[in-house]
Order: structure tokens, then sequence, then C-alpha cells
């Protein structure tokens, strides 16, 4: 079953000592490199950040496009995994080691199969 792994960080939580960045990135690309060995990754992408967002409504038929989110949080969405795994109880496991489930939240969603 494939599920969504949606990384939402606090970008105030980041590292920001350049050695710190570099391990981060490292852990990451660890954790790629794992779940695609295992053929459990279906896609993923980092995201640029909310200051590069478009919010998109059409309310009673009239568009409304604005700068930025939609929701003003602390926390945002960074990029996303799609992984194809066994169960719920599997993509729980894969999104507890990503690292911004550290300073964050990994919102797991089922994805909706054709």
């Amino acid at each position: 079953m494939k599920y969504l792994l949606l990384i939402c960080e606090d970008p105030s939580a980041r590292p920001t000592d350049p050695a710190a960045q570099e391990a981060m990135t490292a852990e990451y690309g660890a954790f790629t490199e794992n779940i695609a060995a295992s053929g459990e990754l279906a896609g993923g992408e980092r995201l640029h950040g909310v200051d590069s967002a478009t919010s998109v409504r059409v309310n009673h038929g009239q568009l409304s496009v604005i700068d930025g989110p939609f929701a003003e949080t602390k926390e945002h969405l960074g990029g996303f995994y799609l992984v194809d795994v066994a169960d719920l109880d599997r993509a729980i496991e894969l999104a507890s080691r990503l690292p911004a489930a550290r300073t964050g939240v990994i919102e797991v969603r089922p994805v909706w199969e054709m």
C-alpha cells in the first residue's frame, strides 16, 4: 500500500551550524538510499520554502490567488516521500526515522489507489 510521508517542520528548528546541516543532509541521504534499496521508495522531493508558495481558492466562482501558504503555522511542508510498504505500521516506522520527526511532525497519509 502507498503512503505519503509529509515532512512538516519549523524552519527555525533547523540546524544553523554548517556541520550539523551537512550531517542532517547525510541522514536524509542514507534514509533515501535505504528505502530505495528495499524497494519501498515510490517517489519524493524536497520543496522550496513557503516564501515561494502560492495559494489558490475558488469561492462562489471567484478566483483568489495569494502569495504564501494557506495556513499560518509554525511548521511548514518541506518535502515528502511516497513509499510503497506492506502496511501502516511500516509507514510509521519509516516516518519515525526521518530527521524532521525529532523537531517537527511527519504526517502519514494513505494514497487512494486508482
